[in-house]
């Protein structure tokens, strides 16, 4: 099949890095729940700007043709609505590709979607600027793959298409072991930066490598139970080496649930630290830790959803 008309759906920074990316090649169209300026300004990790037009389209307007292909680009959180309000207008057989952090949509829309489903985990660093500029802050790898080990041709595909826009992509046999392995990443990593509200390379220092430390080995025996290894060595080091190697690799880094929390959004908490936590209650684990921080950003979650009042 081909692959020359691209919906993105979810315009955060994610959805529109791969946008302007694709937009070189591709037919795009960035779907959203709100208008955006077709012209759109890409500043690339070697600070250069490249301006693309892209089609926008509001979700409740969807334009024809139909698309090759949709990326879900939203956070985990808005998933499963974005997919129902598309899903009675596209054809059956479209190729959907969800791109979202943890563990939580990825299965039910496996099973949900009327077509092949790609899962994409990534370490493509970007950030918005405005409505019309996004940063790509580091290159990173994708990879791609089902759930179920299906559609390894359409995963080949794609990741030709997104490596020849300049976004190195892989189709992986393994993708629910990679989903796993950054899902331990992020929970070490993210909610502490969160929470206080620091820069990835701080984790280094104390007091705060000491909580990285106790988290992973929280999280070691969980995906041991899980039947899930880290690429390198066994149990907590293994686990740690990962962490430390990504902690290093993005230290200027703001975790996008820091991002999240400082834009007063909210946060993939519950994708993220949810179904570790299920896992360690099956599995009969401990995990205070994972289990303190989702408390906590639960309370921040209820706090945001709370009116401010006023006149």
């Amino acid at each position: 099949m081909t692959m020359t008309r691209h919906w993105i759906v979810g315009p955060g920074a994610l959805g529109r890095l791969i946008a302007l990316r694709l937009a070189a090649t591709a037919e795009v169209t960035l779907i959203a729940r709100r208008p955006l300026p077709a012209e759109q300004t890409l500043i690339t990790p070697e600070h250069a700007s490249l301006v693309r037009r892209v089609d926008v389209a509001r979700i409740e307007a969807l334009p024809a043709p139909s698309p090759d292909v949709v990326h879900l680009t939203t956070k985990s959180h808005g998933a499963e609505a974005a997919h129902a309000a598309l899903a009675d207008h596209l054809p059956e057989g479209v190729p959907l590709v969800l791109w979202q952090n943890g563990f939580a949509c990825q299965p039910r829309l496996s099973e949900r979607h009327a077509g092949p489903v790609l899962c994409a985990t990534t370490t493509e660093g970007a950030h918005v600027q405005d409505d019309a500029r996004v940063t790509h802050a580091g290159h990173g790898h994708t990879f791609l793959g089902s759930l179920d080990g299906r559609h390894r041709g359409l995963a080949r595909r794609l990741a030709d298409t997104l490596s020849s826009a300049g976004l190195p992509a892989e189709a992986v046999d393994d993708i629910r072991v990679r989903l796993w392995r950054k899902l331990a990443v992020n929970a070490a990593i993210n909610p502490l930066v969160a929470r206080f509200a620091i820069r990835n390379g701080e984790l280094r220092d104390a007091p705060f490598r000491a909580r990285v430390e106790a988290l992973v080995a929280e999280l070691a025996p969980i995906l041991a139970a899980e039947g899930i290894a880290p690429p390198e060595g066994e149990g907590i080091a293994g686990w740690g080496r990962l962490v430390w190697q990504v902690v290093e690799a993005t230290a200027a880094n703001r975790a996008s649930m820091l991002q999240d929390i400082q834009a007063r959004r909210l946060t993939e908490h519950e994708a993220i630290l949810a179904p570790l936590l299920t896992a360690a209650e099956r599995h009969g684990l401990a995990a205070p830790g994972l289990a303190d921080h989702l408390t906590a950003l639960r309370a921040r979650a209820d706090a945001l959803a709370q009116p401010t009042g006023g006149c």
